[in-house]
């Protein structure tokens, strides 16, 4: 065995790697905590106005 076929088992594991995570990202049982995880930015902005919108009517 030479350095040649280790470059080649390392090849080979990398993508058998990189198969298995697009297989995890693209997987169905992950598509609701990515949707929450891309809408989270949105839901922060909501939680922002809310309270600026209460910190407003307690001011009056």
């Amino acid at each position: 065995m030479d350095i040649n076929d280790v470059r080649g088992l390392g090849t080979v594991f990398a993508l058998i790697a990189f198969i298995g995570i697009i297989a995890w990202a693209y997987s169905s049982s992950r598509k609701t905590r990515f949707d929450d995880d891309a809408n989270m930015v949105f839901k922060d902005e909501d939680i922002a106005q809310r309270s600026a919108l209460a910190e407003t009517t307690k001011n009056d």
